[in-house]
């Protein structure tokens, strides 16, 4: 048994050497540049707005500041429910099973095989001149061809056995490639992260944008009420004598122009509903009882938490995703410097051989080897340094990767914080000009009531009335919709983990 004694002190040995510190570059998180604090410098877009940034931790599940229970609702049930999420998550699954197969090449491998063969050599070939020769039968002299005509019997051979092997890592190839799946691994779940906060954007701001249309439907109803309410003035005031046929005319196309409104917003609450029927992972109108019922549009909160900069990096899942591949990336360079070491591989094999089934088992039909084998690469035509050479300049691309993504988040938070403050100045103009627009409407009708003023001031202001009206309440659903992408451009939450029940950390 000493082979076995032997093969257990090498493998003794490699255990020590594989404790070895692994070769290449060792990844140094990268040191992300950003602002010490959010622009504040909004005067020119005129006074203060009433919901303002605060530098504050706010909670993960930020769509409840606008404290709406439907929409908080659907934002429980779409992690669930989207159809992209679960192809993200499958996504996930083979991340993990790559990262498993990564880490199976630590352990030795190990086979079980049996074999039954039924043999017989050649009778003029390599064998035929040997002395007994495989059980030769009839012997006679050489031929002209040198070699002995002999029939040579068949026999059976069978064979069980147990083999092994194992590449040592010395130089930590095999840990540098495991380091990197892990990266990958992490990289994937902060992809899934990061479609899981779009997705949950995505259905606020489809929520808020149908409350809008459902508010433009119901000013342009309320408007056909007062364009038919003038229609019937005119057509008494004609009957009287009073006035012609034209202001009849006039006052009947206004309303057919207001009604013609209605159908197309229709359309759009029904699309709006369908985007979120989608998103969500229902059939057309699935969530039509649930959504047709006009409510207004989730009004914005007066503080909004926002965190501080330098937690942006935490936050937004594309920084951590480049940061991930950037991680994968620099121990990539690990494994292409060890291959350019030499690799020890260790073998055995032990089993039981014989020509006969019954004899199988006895202890002279042991077979057994065992021992390291050394393999050192000596010429590749350069594939090993061209190997190198591109796995550093991924490297740097990954970097350059990393500080872009930084950059253009840093961008993405500003000019949703501008657009924010912009369409809360832009709401307050059109709430004056809706006033205004108001009190015209009700002198023109006035002034035409006691025949000082035509008919076409009537629809001048009617029609400037319904305009501003349309105006302010797209301007009230932007500004939560860009409250939305505020936080969008925030990472969410800046949550930790997942919240889907399924999710595991990655492991390193």
């Amino acid at each position: 048994m000493r082979p076995v004694r032997v093969l257990g002190t090498t493998m003794a040995v490699s255990l020590l050497l594989t404790g070895c510190k692994a070769v290449g570059p060792d990844f140094l998180r990268p040191l992300a540049n950003l602002p010490q604090a959010w622009s504040s410098d909004k005067a020119k877009l005129g006074q203060p707005p009433k919901s303002v940034p605060a530098e504050t931790e706010a909670d993960p599940n930020w769509w409840t500041l606008f404290n709406d229970p439907v929409l908080t609702a659907l934002e429980q049930r779409v992690a669930k429910g989207n159809l992209d999420l679960q192809a993200a998550a499958l996504r996930l699954s083979e991340s993990r099973a790559e990262l498993g197969v990564a880490r199976a090449a630590q352990m030795p491998t190990s086979h079980a095989n049996a074999a039954y063969t039924r043999q017989k050599a050649s009778n003029t070939g390599q064998f035929a001149l040997a002395p007994d020769a495989l059980g030769a039968n009839g012997a006679s002299g050489n031929t002209a061809g040198g070699l002995g005509a002999r029939h040579l019997n068949a026999f059976d051979v069978f064979q069980v056995g147990f083999d092994m092997s194992w590449e040592l890592d010395l130089w930590g190839r095999v840990r540098r490639n495991v380091e990197s799946a892990s990266a990958l691994l992490e990289a994937t779940q902060e992809a899934r992260r990061g479609l899981l906060l779009t997705t949950l954007a995505e259905v606020a701001r489809d929520y808020i944008e149908l409350r809008g249309i459902q508010a433009q439907l119901h000013i342009a109803r309320d408007n056909v009420k007062t364009a038919r309410q003038s229609l019937n003035l005119t057509q008494q005031r004609a009957a009287g004598g009073v006035t012609t046929d034209l202001d009849v005319a006039n006052a009947t196309a206004q309303l057919r122009n207001i009604s013609a409104q209605i159908p197309r917003l229709e359309q759009q609450e029904a699309a709006g509903i369908n985007a979120l029927s989608l998103l969500l992972g229902e059939p057309p109108n699935a969530l039509r009882a649930e959504l047709e019922t006009a409510k207004p549009v989730p009004p914005v909160p007066p503080k909004v938490p926002v965190g501080v900069p330098s937690d942006l990096a935490r936050r937004r899942p594309d920084i951590r995703q480049a940061e991930a591949r950037l991680h994968a990336a620099t121990a990539d360079i690990g494994v292409a410097v060890a291959d350019f070491y030499p690799s020890i591989k260790i073998g055995g094999s032990i089993g039981l051989q014989s020509q006969q089934f019954v004899r199988m088992f006895d202890l002279n039909s042991r077979l057994l080897s065992g021992g390291p084998g050394l393999s050192v690469p000596l010429f590749d035509g350069g594939r090993l340094r061209e190997t190198l050479n591109f796995r550093k300049a991924a490297q740097q691309e990954a970097a350059i990767a990393y500080e872009k993504t930084v950059l253009t988040a840093w961008h993405e938070v500003d000019n949703a914080m501008t657009a924010y403050a912009a369409e809360q100045a832009r709401r307050e103009q059109l709430l004056l000009a809706e006033k205004a627009n108001r009190h015209a409407l009700g002198l023109a009708q006035s002034r035409y009531q006691q025949g000082v003023a035509d008919f076409l001031a009537v629809l001048d202001a009617e029609r400037n009335l319904l305009a501003t009206q349309l105006l302010l309440a797209d301007s009230t659903t932007t500004i939560s919709a860009n409250l939305v992408g505020l936080y969008k451009a925030l990472g969410g939450g800046w949550e930790a983990e997942l919240p889907l029940a399924d999710e595991k950390p990655a492991e390193r």
